[in-house]
C-alpha cells in the first residue's frame, strides 16, 4: 500500500470518528430557550451562582435550598455534552455573568464514546471562553459522578477526572469539586441507595453528598 492511499484511509477513519462523536446541539433548542427566557426575582445583596451542565444539574430541582445565602440559577439541560454547553455558552453562562459558576459535563460525553483526552480539550476550550469574557468569575468543574447504570465505564470516568483535576490545579480561580469518591464505599463501590430507579440519576441522598462537597467552594 503506498503512502498516499494509506493517508487517504486514515483520513476517512478519522472522519468517521468525528462524525460518530458529533452531536446536534439544536436538539436542545427548546430546553435552552426556556432557561434563557426564565425570569428571577433575586436579592441584590447576594452573589449570583450558576449551575450549568447535563441532567444531574437539571434534576437538582431544589438546588437553591441547599445554598440559601446565594442567588442560584439552574441552567442544566439533560443529555448535554461539553460541546453543547460551548454551543449555548452565550445563553447559559455569558448572559447571567455569574460570580461563581459550577459546570457539570463529561458524564454523557464518556457514555457517548468520547475519549477522555477529547473531553478534557473541550473543557479547556470552555474554560478559555469564560476566562476571556468573565475574568473574575470563579469556575468550578464538578467531576463526573459514578453510577450503577454506567459502571462499565468506570475506568474511562476515572481517567477523565484525573485529567480534569490536573487541568484545574494548573489554573488560577479554577477548582475541581470531586463528587466521585464521596459516592463510594470503603470497597470502592458506588452507593446503591443514592439513585432513582434508572440507576443513573440521583435521589435526595445523592444530592446531599453533592451539597456537602460543593458548599466549601462557596465559602
Amino acid at each position: 500500500m503506498n503512502n498516499r492511499k494509506f493517508c487517504f484511509i486514515l483520513f476517512f477513519l478519522f472522519l468517521g470518528v468525528v462524525v460518530s462523536n458529533a452531536q446536534d446541539p439544536n436538539r436542545f433548542k427548546t430546553q435552552v430557550d426556556e432557561l434563557f427566557n426564565k425570569e428571577y426575582n433575586f436579592s441584590p445583596h447576594k452573589k449570583l451562582v450558576v449551575f450549568a451542565g447535563s441532567s444531574s444539574i437539571r434534576m437538582w430541582k431544589d438546588v437553591q435550598e441547599y445554598f440559601p445565602n446565594y442567588n442560584v440559577i439552574n441552567n442544566g439541560f439533560g443529555g448535554s455534552h461539553f460541546s453543547d454547553l460551548i454551543f449555548y455558552y452565550d445563553k447559559l453562562i455569558l448572559k447571567q455573568k455569574p460570580e461563581i459558576l459550577f459546570i457539570y459535563e463529561g458524564d454523557n460525553d464518556i457514555a457517548g464514546n468520547k475519549k477522555p483526552g477529547l473531553v478534557k480539550r473541550q473543557a479547556k476550550e470552555l474554560y478559555n471562553k469564560i476566562r476571556v469574557d468573565l475574568p473574575d468569575t470563579k469556575i468550578i468543574f464538578i467531576s463526573p459522578k459514578p453510577s450503577i447504570a454506567r459502571e462499565n465505564l468506570k475506568k474511562e470516568y476515572m481517567k477523565l477526572n484525573t485529567r480534569l483535576k490536573k487541568f484545574c490545579d494548573r489554573k488560577k480561580n479554577l477548582d475541581f469539586a470531586d463528587v466521585w469518591y464521596p459516592a463510594m464505599d470503603e470497597n470502592g463501590d458506588v452507593f446503591q441507595d443514592i439513585f432513582i430507579e434508572d440507576g443513573l440519576h440521583m435521589n435526595k441522598k445523592g444530592y446531599d453528598i453533592w451539597g456537602k462537597v460543593i458548599s466549601p467552594y462557596l465559602e
